[in-house]
């Protein structure tokens, strides 16, 4: 599963576990130098000369995927979900305000999101049904707790909103993965991609 980040829409990445998405940082803009104000004294002339700059609100993020491993639908699974934990990095300019949402994947179906049976053993056949979720408390750090509550999706009420950044530093959020007991689906490997957004 894939997280990707853009400040105005969102930029799929191909894995899950390898990729970092990174929104583009703009600086310091700085103001041409000019003259406010010359005072002249005998033999000596001097001049203010003005300096500013603008620091715009930004973020990055990272993600690290969402790995169920073995999901047994006859034995374990027949009657007890399966649930695994991933995360999102930000690192957000002092004094913005992060929100980070999660579509629902490329194989949503009623809302929910699905993993399809890959491609090489009939595509489109099979649906593996499964949830992400928040953190159950938005420090940095920690960790999931099952069953998990609140859903993490695209809309407001869906949307993730970490605590306002002290300063520039990495912080790491858990993501908080089920999937539901007794789906009699296909034996093979399933995948999704879901896209990640921090909007600041």
């Amino acid at each position: 599963m894939t997280f990707a980040s853009n400040r105005h829409k969102p930029t799929r990445l191909r894995t899950l576990g390898s990729g970092v998405a990174a929104l583009a940082l703009a600086l310091a803009v700085v103001a041409p130098p000019r003259a406010v104000g010359t005072t002249t004294t005998g033999a000596n002339a001097t001049a203010v000369l003005g300096v500013s700059a603008t620091i715009n609100s930004n973020c990055t993020i990272s993600a690290s995927a969402v790995s169920f491993g073995s999901y047994q639908s006859l034995q374990a699974n027949a009657t007890v979900p399966l649930n695994a934990a991933g995360s999102l990095s930000i690192a957000c300019t002092k004094g913005s305000v992060p929100r980070i949402t999660l579509d629902l994947g490329q194989n949503p179906s009623g809302g929910r999101r699905q993993m399809a049976l890959a491609a090489t053993r009939s595509p489109g056949s099979d649906r593996l049904y499964y949830e992400l979720y928040q953190p159950p408390d938005a420090t940095p750090g920690s960790g999931c707790s099952f069953p998990a509550h609140v859903a993490w999706g695209p809309t407001a009420a869906q949307t993730f909103v970490p605590r306002p950044p002290a300063n520039r530093a990495m912080r790491t959020y858990s993501v908080c993965g089920t999937i539901p007991p007794g789906q009699g689906v296909s034996m093979g490997s399933y995948a999704d991609t879901v896209v990640a957004t921090v909007n600041f």
